[in-house]
């Protein structure tokens, strides 16, 4: 449709997104970039050129919208972009909670695999006044337990960071919480500024906007706020949570904050539409997990896993159309990186669902995992599921299901749980999640039973398919040293030896006739570099993939970081 305007309805705000920066990034490392992009090919899913790529991320969203079947509600930004786009009915994080979701997205790989599957580890506080640490610790994390970064294998790097060696200009804007430091090279910038119009003119982009406003935090940050839906909404309630006046005012506020993020998914895409960028850029909308209610966020049941997730590519391929295959996370870097052209590395976990290197067979599982939330100490539960059926294994059996968090205790829907179960007066499915005690297993039929309130695991009719799911988990556990299985205690042993935090080694940087070349000591660094008379620390770090030429009365600087480890000092030579 070409009358783009036409399908919005966009409240116009006092202030531009638009953010100009001074200055040009000088770059040896990659490759030089055509001015002007060429279009995409007819199978944009397919493509082998350089779409831009942007990622509007919602937070603590079920598929609760219309175009996921859930008519409460009204967004017609998100409709226009599913009636132009793709919806994946089917996708999953491998955590229930944002910290270690985020981790699998910009890795490709499982939290548990690179041990970063505890909510939360607490690298995201380091610059903050010790006093606020310490109440951190004392407030947040269990006994004897203090904040550290999670240290990924050596191989393992951001997403972003492939994607700019290869010329591509990448923003965040603005979250961070990777459960380790970003790394130095990962961003061109990630701020609340980071745009990409701050790229140099035709170079690709990948940029990344988070939208808050959905996060569970909102629903009691905004109580007293005024509603984007009415007063007397008709809501439904999911059968584990009371049907009462308290928690239908909750559920409200999450359909009005969802309104709300619809309108900032509009107010982003229309500046892609005034650049006349939007014919050539791929989006991504999703969330980061499930919803925000309890017994959603922080659970492997669907309502804490499962998201919805809209693509639109740029010559409406596949508009309107409907994909039911299962996505998991770990596949987005692949994905993201398969679209750019770029072969995605061999040690991901994840596979590409999309692009020049596509797996040629949709997933037959995925797979998700539950371990330590805040102050609750660690409850390990491993979670396998098919395009039907979830099984889920609890290996804590004798502590009970419900784990306190006195984050979620603000929510006045929470609350109210805690009344009922005090008076004795919870339905079953509502009880269900206060069993003083574990199963050692679960098995639920998702298409009769979306709540998953119906255990089928000791149901003989059903022994097939749990036994089928659960060699599945076995193989699934073994593939892989899962870094969260062992006491959280000893997990920081192995990866702070001696309970001081790694540092990177410092590059050397070796001359020969005006050709540099780089190298780190630490296993596993990236290397970033700047050429210039005089240091700049404004500036982005260039990513190091190979020697490269400059003058001899230039200066260079670098700095090298792995993962999880301290960032070296910086060289200048």
């Amino acid at each position: 449709m070409n009358d783009f305007s036409s399908r919005w309805m966009i409240v116009p705000r006092g202030t531009s997104l638009s953010i100009f920066i001074e200055g040009v990034i000088y770059s040896c490392c990659v490759t030089i970039l055509a001015s002007l992009f060429s279009a995409c090919s007819a199978d944009s899913r397919k493509s082998t050129n350089r779409p831009n790529i942007l990622w509007i991320v919602a937070e603590d969203l079920s598929p609760v919208i219309p175009s996921f079947g859930d008519s409460t509600i009204e967004t017609p930004n998100l409709s226009w972009l599913a009636s132009q786009g793709i919806c994946y009915d089917r996708v999953f994080s491998p955590s229930g909670v944002c910290a270690p979701s985020r981790a699998a997205i910009a890795t490709g790989m499982y939290p548990t695999h690179i041990g970063a599957n505890h909510m939360r580890t607490g690298p995201w506080f380091a610059d903050m006044p010790r006093s606020f640490i310490d109440n951190y610790h004392k407030n947040s994390m269990p006994e004897g337990l203090r904040a550290y970064e999670a240290v990924p294998p050596p191989e393992v790097k951001m997403m972003s960071e492939y994607l700019r060696a290869h010329g591509y200009y990448c923003t965040n804007n603005s979250k961070e919480d990777y459960q380790f430091k970003k790394s130095l090279m990962a961003w061109d910038e990630s701020s609340r500024n980071a745009h990409w119009k701050n790229r140099k003119e035709g170079q690709p982009f990948f940029s990344i906007f988070n939208i808050g406003v959905t996060h569970e935090s909102q629903i009691w940050a905004k109580a007293r706020d005024s509603l984007w839906v009415d007063e007397t909404l008709d809501v439904s309630v999911p059968p584990y949570l009371p049907d009462t006046d308290t928690a239908k005012i909750d559920i409200r506020r999450m359909y009005s904050n969802i309104k709300e993020m619809d309108q900032r998914v509009g107010e982003i895409i229309e500046e892609l539409r005034q650049e006349k960028l939007l014919e050539n850029t791929v989006i991504f909308w999703y969330s980061d997990h499930g919803g925000p209610l309890p017994r959603q966020k922080r659970l492997t049941y669907d309502s804490g896993l499962r998201v919805p997730m809209i693509i639109k590519f740029p010559d409406q391929d596949g508009a309107g159309s409907r994909d039911g295959q299962l996505v998991s996370f770990i596949d987005f870097a692949p994905t993201v990186l398969s679209l750019a052209g770029i072969p995605p590395p061999d040690h991901l976990d994840g596979r590409a669902f999309l692009g020049q290197y596509a797996a040629q067979k949709p997933r037959d599982y995925i797979h998700a995992a539950s371990d330590r939330f805040d102050e609750t100490p660690a409850d390990r539960i491993r979670t396998v599921r098919d395009q039907r059926y979830k099984y889920i294994r609890y290996y804590d059996t004798d502590r009970p299901m419900f784990f306190h968090v006195k984050y979620r205790d603000q929510m006045p829907i929470m609350r109210e749980l805690y009344r009922l179960r005090d008076q004795d007066q919870l339905n079953p499915s509502q009880a269900l999640w206060f069993r003083s005690t574990k199963p050692k297993e679960e098995l639920f039929d998702t298409k009769i039973d979306p709540h998953e309130v119906n255990n089928l695991a000791d149901r003989q009719e059903y022994t097939e398919v749990k036994n089928r799911l659960s060699t599945e988990l076995d193989q699934w556990l073994v593939s892989f040293e899962d870094m969260t299985m062992i006491p959280e205690t000893e997990l920081l042993k192995k990866i702070w030896p001696n309970g001081i935090k790694p540092v990177t080694d410092p590059p050397k940087i070796e001359r020969n006739s005006g050709n540099i070349t780089l190298k780190s000591p630490t296993n596993g660094a990236s290397i970033g570099f700047k050429i210039f008379d005089q240091v700049d620390s404004s500036k982005s770090w260039n990513v190091y993939t190979g020697p490269f030429l400059i003058s001899e009365k230039k200066k260079i600087s670098a700095v090298a970081h792995r993962l999880g480890y301290t960032p070296s000092p910086m060289i200048i030579e």
